[in-house]
């Protein structure tokens, strides 16, 4: 629930910092200041799905701010919010979980399929790699650092990261990455361009890490270029 307390932060600090009657308070925030804290909060409002009733909003708004009566309660009204917000999180945690569940059966189909591709193998932990370019090169363990060019998509083929892409390997100890990464590019010779399948479970799991959805099976094109020493 702690990204809709980001809104709920924001519309307490600009109460407080407007005060009442903020015409003839010499407090009162300037024009643009005023404006600019509206955009934040109808901002964030709009990133977390949350829609509402746009004339009520600006009538509890000014009947707070000009010292009418309110018809809610100061009590009513964080009890309203808090219900509210408890409501958006079961259903973002309902749709974080039928979007994990959709993934994973995807992640499967297509996984079953790849693996009677000619030359995918497909190893004991479920990582699925065929050889694109097979190197002479040293294989890496997992307390080596190595040079990589790589280019991560998801199954629809979007690509999401790519050292290609920005025209710079990249240099990382292998210890620290993806299990799927940890056990592929042991596989590999300095040298070597391989294509992995790896499924959620050896990627970032049933939690996803954005970009990277929930439950998420992550395809990878790695050239392997060097170990660092």
């Amino acid at each position: 629930m702690k990204k809709f307390f980001v809104v709920f932060f924001l519309c307490a600090v600009l109460f407080s910092a407007c005060g009442r009657n903020e015409e003839s308070s010499p407090d009162a925030l300037d024009g643009d200041t005023s404006y600019a804290f509206g955009m934040l909060i109808a901002g964030q409002m709009g990133m977390q799905g949350i829609s509402l009733d746009y004339h009520a909003f600006m009538e509890g708004f000014r009947d707070f701010n000009e010292d009418r009566e309110t018809r809610l309660t100061h009590e009513q009204a964080i009890d309203k919010v808090m219900a509210a917000l408890a409501r958006m999180e079961a259903q973002n945690e309902e749709d974080m979980w039928l979007e994990s569940q959709r993934n994973l059966e995807e992640g499967e189909a297509y996984m079953a399929a790849n693996a009677e591709r000619p030359g995918v193998q497909t190893t004991a932990s479920g990582l699925q790699y065929e050889v694109i370019t097979q190197g002479t090169g040293e294989r890496p363990g997992i307390q080596d650092t190595v040079l990589v060019h790589y280019e991560g998509t998801f199954l629809d083929g979007t690509v999401f990261d790519s050292s290609f892409q920005r025209g710079e390997p990249t240099q990382f100890p292998l210890g620290m990455v993806i299990q799927g990464w940890i056990e592929g590019l042991q596989l590999m010779n300095a040298g070597s361009t391989y294509r992995f399948v790896i499924p959620a479970h050896l990627a970032n799991g049933q939690h996803g890490a954005r970009p990277i959805p929930p439950n998420a099976t992550l395809i990878f094109v790695i050239e392997h270029i060097d170990i660092i020493r």
